[in-house]
């Protein structure tokens, strides 16, 4: 019964009149071909950083340029360029209320070499009192980027030294945000600091194909790119290829892109995007998403792990976030009659919403879901070195990626427009 409910799918998705046949472009031998580069031996998993991952991007842009796509602000490259700046603090000195502060109880979050600031920098201050939402406050201060220096309440002991972790690295600050934890208030303060800065170039791969009617309004498919890289071998294989985790969504992203540019007709522009250094922070898609407008992005689909069957078997996925707009009624609805169903993510405890490239443009209102059929509560291969192209369903994948693309015509097309996400819906 499931082979033939799976070969009507394909009968009937085939069907649609398109310009082009979607067979002849997305299928399991394309699919298979592109996941056997990007998740081969020599690509060492994908790691970021590693000079794999730029042999990783420079293929996915051979890509891009075979289909014909158009660079992103008419650059001379597909590669989106940017830079990650990682500070290792090399001394901490100084005082509060006139005592030698401990510096377990000061963060300073900087991207600058020699930092000194006093109660008479002009810094302006907060404070986290107990009993409020200790990170959402903090990083509703990081993301305002003005020299702010922020009183913590004792009470939050515990949680403070996480804070550390921000210290790592991140894109170029222009602002400082020092953070005390104080039990009294604070009347004087003078902290200096030294940091030996690092910087790390990485790259998005980005191509576009210009709208017809609605130039102005963007449609985005996205995927990652990067992987885990290497590690302690097991039975011998040291290499996370990563062939799921996710060559599975970039190979989605350049065939969606073939078909699309094959098709002729978008009527908003439309935006492919593989991005790096999602494994370890989502670096990529947070810098591709400060170059957007979010009002003028009506729609980011992003594909993530869709190698392997869902729950639900094949001909289906799951999409994250679902019932926060209503993008999945829409592709639902375009894809009546063909047997395949995208379902509520069915893990919401993992918070699946929050965790992928689709994430900081939602945050911004943007309907923006990541579609996966990844089996989260028991995904035998989920970043391990098993995760080779031989475990993956091709034929289930392709039929994904076409129901994808057949789901997302009327948004393309400016017929509908997905609602946007509500700030309340994120707390």
């Amino acid at each position: 019964m499931k082979k033939l409910i799976f070969s009507t799918l394909l009968a009937t998705i085939a069907s649609f009149s398109f310009a082009q046949n979607v067979d002849k472009i997305i299928n399991a031998k394309e699919a298979e071909r592109i996941e056997r580069v990007l998740a081969s031996d020599e690509m060492k998993g994908r790691r970021t950083f590693s000079p794999e991952i730029d042999k990783a991007a420079d293929f996915i842009a051979a890509e891009f340029k075979a289909a014909g796509l158009q660079t992103w602000n008419n650059s001379n490259s597909y590669l989106q360029s940017f830079a990650i700046v990682s500070p290792k603090q090399l001394s901490l000195t100084g005082t509060v209320n006139g005592n030698d502060v401990d510096p377990k109880s000061v963060v300073l979050i900087t991207t600058q070499p020699d930092v000194k600031i006093t109660s008479s920098s002009g810094y302006e201050t907060k404070a986290i009192k107990a009993g409020a939402t200790f990170f959402q406050e903090a990083f509703a201060v990081l993301q305002a980027e003005k020299n702010t220096v922020v009183f913590v309440d004792t009470s939050f002991s515990r949680d403070f030294p996480r804070l550390s972790r921000l210290k790592r690295g991140g894109f170029k600050r222009e602002s400082n945000v020092l953070f005390i934890l104080t039990p009294a208030a604070v009347t004087d303060f003078s902290i200096e600091s030294k940091h030996e800065i690092t910087e790390q170039k990485l790259a998005n791969v980005v191509g576009i194909i210009p709208g017809k009617s609605k130039k102005d309004e963007y449609v985005i498919f996205s995927g990652h790119y990067d992987h885990i890289g290497t590690g302690k071998p097991v039975n011998g294989d040291s290499i996370y290829n990563g062939a799921n985790d996710d060559a599975a969504g970039t190979t989605a992203v350049i065939l969606l892109a073939k078909y699309f540019k094959a098709l002729k007709n978008n009527e908003r522009t439309l935006v492919f995007a593989a991005f790096t250094a999602e494994e370890v922070g989502g670096y990529g898609s947070q810098y591709f998403s400060k170059q957007f407008d979010p009002n003028k992005v009506m729609a980011m689909l992003n594909i993530e792990m869709i190698g392997t069957d869902s729950k639900w078997g094949k001909n289906s996925a799951y999409i994250t976030g679902y019932e926060k707009t209503d993008m999945g009624a829409i592709l639902q609805k375009n894809l009546e009659g063909t047997g395949f169903s995208f379902h509520p993510d069915p893990y919401p405890d993992q918070q699946l919403f929050y965790r992928s490239d689709n994430a900081t443009l939602a945050r911004l209102g943007v309907p923006a879901h990541t579609i996966s059929t990844s089996k989260m509560d028991n995904e035998p291969n989920y970043h391990k070195v098993t995760d080779h192209v031989e475990t993956l369903d091709m034929d289930n994948m392709a039929m994904i990626i076409k129901s994808i693309a057949l789901s997302a015509r009327s948004i393309i097309a400016g017929k509908d427009t997905p609602g946007r996400v509500k700030v309340e819906d994120l707390r």
